[in-house]
Order: C-alpha cells, then sequence, then structure tokens
C-alpha cells in the first residue's frame, strides 16, 4: 500500500520541522530523500546522517528556492543522480510578522518570495521529468492560515491561500500526465518556526483547538507521505487540514 520503495523525494526546507520529519519517514519505507536547505547546512547533513544510520539513501541540496536558476540547478542535481524524480515536498517557508499599521514591504516581499515563488519554481522544474516519467506526486505544504486569514502575520496567509488556490489548478493541468497535486495545510505545530508563540500564547492558541494541543512535527509528517504513497492514487487537488479540529472546511 505504501509503495515508495527506491522512489526519488525531493524535500525543501528538509533540514529541521515538518520537512525533517517527512524525510525520515520516507527513507524508512525506502525512499530516496533528496534533503533541501538554504542556510542550515549541519543541520541537513544530520537529517542525512540518521537516514544513512537507518539504511537509507539520501543526498542534501543547498539552494534558495526563491532563485529560479538555482531551483533548476538543484532538480537537475537530485535527478542526475538517480534518474527521476517521483515526488515533489514543497515545504520550505517563513512564518514572518507584518502588522499592517506599520507594514514593511520587505517582509511581504520575502515572504512571498519563498511561500509562493519557490513553490512554482520548484513544481516548475520538475514537472518536465514528471511527464517524461509518465507520472509523480506533488504536495505542497499551505497552512489553516491560508482559509481562515491570520492577523499580523497577513503575507504568510496570503501566502498560504495562494499555494491553496496553485494545489487546485495545479492538480487540474497535471492530471492528464499522472501527476497527482494535493497539500497539506497544518494548524499549529511545535516546530522551531512556531513554537515560541505557542509559549507565549499557549492557552488563547490552545482554546482554539478541539484537541487542546499543538501538533507535533511526524502528525503533519504523515499524511504528506501517505499523499505520496500508493493509497491516494485517486486523490488530487485536495487541501488535508491536519489541525486537531481548529479549522474544519468541506
Amino acid at each position: 500500500m505504501i509503495g515508495l520503495k527506491e522512489k526519488v523525494v525531493l524535500i525543501t526546507g528538509a533540514s529541521r520541522g515538518i520537512g525533517r520529519a517527512a524525510a525520515l519517514i520516507f527513507s524508512r519505507y525506502g525512499a530516496r530523500v533528496a534533503v533541501n536547505y538554504h542556510q542550515q547546512e549541519q543541520a541537513a547533513r544530520e537529517v542525512l546522517a540518521q537516514i544513512e544510520a537507518g539504511g537509507g539513501e539520501g543526498m542534501i541540496v543547498g539552494c534558495d528556492v526563491s532563485d529560479a536558476a538555482a531551483v533548476r540547478e538543484m532538480v537537475d542535481r537530485v535527478a542526475g543522480r538517480w534518474g527521476r524524480i517521483d515526488v515533489l515536498v514543497n515545504n520550505a517557508g517563513v512564518w514572518l510578522p507584518a502588522p499592517i499599521e506599520r507594514f514593511p514591504v520587505e517582509t511581504y516581499r520575502r515572504t512571498l518570495a519563498i511561500n509562493l515563488d519557490g513553490v512554482i519554481f520548484c513544481t516548475e522544474a520538475v514537472v518536465p521529468w514528471m511527464i517524461r516519467q509518465g507520472g509523480g506526486r506533488i504536495i505542497n505544504i499551505s497552512s489553516t492560515a491560508g482559509q481562515r486569514g491570520e492577523p499580523v502575520y497577513s503575507p504568510y496567509a496570503a501566502s498560504k491561500g495562494a499555494v491553496i488556490s496553485l494545489t487546485k489548478s495545479h492538480a487540474v493541468e497535471l492530471a492528464p500526465h499522472n501527476i497527482l497535486v494535493n497539500s497539506v495545510a497544518p494548524g499549529w505545530v511545535d516546530t522551531d518556526m512556531s513554537i515560541e508563540a505557542i509559549e507565549q500564547s499557549k492557552e488563547t492558541i490552545l482554546r482554539t483547538i478541539p484537541m487542546r494541543r499543538a501538533g507535533h512535527a511526524e502528525e503533519i509528517a504523515w499524511p504528506i507521505v501517505f499523499l505520496a504513497s500508493d493509497g491516494a492514487s485517486y486523490i488530487t487537488g485536495e487541501i488535508f487540514n491536519v489541525n486537531g479540529g481548529s479549522v474544519l472546511c468541506g
């Protein structure tokens, strides 16, 4: 049912958090994993070491996903090593405050460059490989913020809303090529990106979550792996909410 043995998986932003957790689970099921990082090279090497210690096969690839040329080079490196790319997980992202009364334009631009342009550039780069090989899976990490908005973090919410729209658009466009495109939309997760905010406003945040806790990285990673598996062969264009019941859409 899993069907991931020797599949080639490229995960952006895989040196920590959700991307790291997904890389380790994919490897556990026999996938070959390319661990992308931007600045956290040592952390990426540690992920690779864990993959190899478990008998898996992987590589690390440094790349700023907001740079289209660098993305194409990264994809060519991964495909050059293993001859194909079966799964792309567009996970790299930033979560930066941008209060509208003193709106930081550079923060806005950086957020969209990484969270939105990065998804577009990575998808554009892998699609020719997937078409040639007869199919593939693309999983975009969006957010519940892209569905309900998020005060003070409006560029983040806007970027994730755009990722949701991209997911639906690309799903229809790429279905004739047997490329399935879905999104996982986490809520609050206790990763490096959000743990400080969770700790500062813990009671307020937990009141919005029926399960009364934030998620763990592995709990987001498992749905990602499922969408890449044989068990998800008839699912495309879906937004898989993983948020402890805090946002219910349907």
